[in-house]
């Protein structure tokens, strides 16, 4: 059976890459040069291979597996999948067991039943060996990968010299980055549960997922710091995306909370690689006052909190308007009040329901507030004053 089949190789060979090119789309993407050389060449390498160890009844030798090994390592480089790879390999074992068994008749048995204990402890052999150099080279190419984004990413972070960046590595960065920051909530599995449990893996888990959408929405991967809590993440952009519609930004914040399931809350800014570190800065701090004013999760912009962006710089008129609601601060559930009541839009229905109480408590809070520091929501000039106010009670 081995002689017959090593007279077989070259057609057998044929067949076989004929077959992985019409079965697998990513070995028929593959360059004609490579197919006609590199993986004809480990098929036929297998193929008599496969009529060594039937004839000498023995498992293959590592010695014997060391050109398996090296291909499958050339494929991880070139970013061919593993499933792939040992969807090829099942195929020309497949192949090879019809070419041996074809032929075979009722006094052939105990032979085909052997060549069958071969094919098996061959193909064993060949997964174990394949996933192995695999795994090992693409381990080599993503630490590498991954060195190279994280220097780029401090690099953009640190407003480094970019040119002398690029000289010093060899990695460019882009024209444009999407700078984001990231506000995460904590997932169900991770509440209640004591530091290094499964609330870590459960972390892990919603953080592997933002990162996903974010790596889909860009076609590379992203540039990102995160951790349970959120940070700080830069997308290479050739230009602004939209910030609503299909493709938008918003879109974008909404698939990687649903992914992660959790509320996301976003800062995003498009900038120039010299303008990240203050972009950066300023998502932070939008972020941050999105968190103290109690709007919902979502993405922002600077556009979104202008008031309470510009109230939140230091000056001398923001103690003053923070003292405004001084008299109310022995009266926590007046400010309480106060708040709900402007965060519903002056809708005192509304702001009964949130508060659990009657509209006509609502009514009476309103008239205290107006008489403990002279304002009234009904009066445009007071309503104005009364927003300033508890924006700067929140920064100072």
């Amino acid at each position: 059976m081995a002689g017959r089949l090593r007279a077989r190789v070259p057609a057998l060979t044929a067949r076989v890459v004929a077959r992985l090119l019409s079965d697998l789309p990513v070995y028929a993407e593959l360059p004609h040069e490579e197919i006609a050389g590199d993986i004809a060449d480990i098929v036929q390498h297998n193929l008599r291979l496969f009529a060594d160890v039937v004839e000498q009844r023995r498992p293959a030798t590592d010695a014997e597996l060391a050109q398996q090994r090296d291909s499958s390592a050339q494929r991880a480089e070139e970013g061919v999948p593993l499933d792939a790879i040992l969807t090829a390999y099942q195929v020309g074992i497949a192949m090879c067991w019809e070419e041996t068994a074809r032929d075979a008749g009722p006094g052939d048995l105990p032979a085909v039943l052997e060549i069958m204990d071969r094919i098996m402890v061959l193909q064993q052999q060949l997964t174990s060996a394949v996933s192995g150099a695999y795994l090992e080279a693409r381990q080599i190419l993503d630490s590498q990968e991954h060195g190279g984004r994280h220097a780029l990413m401090a690099a953009l972070l640190a407003g480094e010299d970019l040119d002398r960046f690029t000289r010093r590595t060899g990695l460019r960065p882009a024209a444009r980055y999407l700078t984001m920051t990231l506000a995460l909530d904590p997932h169900d599995d991770e509440r209640g549960q004591p530091p290094g449990s499964g609330a870590d893996v459960a972390a892990r888990r919603k953080i592997r997922r933002i990162r996903t959408a974010l790596d889909r929405f860009c076609g590379v991967p992203a540039l990102t710091a995160l951790d349970a809590g959120g940070g700080t993440v830069l997308l290479p952009v050739a230009e602004p995306p939209p910030w609503n519609g299909p493709g938008g930004l918003c879109e974008l914040v909404e698939e990687a909370a649903l992914a992660a399931g959790v509320p996301v809350t976003a800062a995003a800014e498009t900038v120039e690689p010299g303008a990240v570190p203050a972009a950066v800065a300023r998502n932070a701090e939008i972020v941050g006052l999105v968190a103290r004013t109690g709007r919902p999760a979502g993405l922002y912009r600077l556009d979104d909190v202008l008031l309470e962006y510009q109230l939140s710089r230091p000056s001398e008129a923001l103690d003053g308007l923070a003292r405004l609601l001084s008299p109310l601060e022995a009266k926590p559930e007046l400010l309480h009040t106060l708040e709900t009541y402007l965060a519903h839009g002056l809708d005192r229905r509304a702001a009964a329901a949130a508060l659990h109480v009657h509209p006509n408590t609502v009514d009476y809070r309103i008239r205290r507030i107006n008489g403990l520091t002279g304002l009234s929501p009904a009066r445009p000039a007071d309503l104005q004053h009364l927003n300033a106010a508890l924006v700067a009670r929140r920064s100072v």
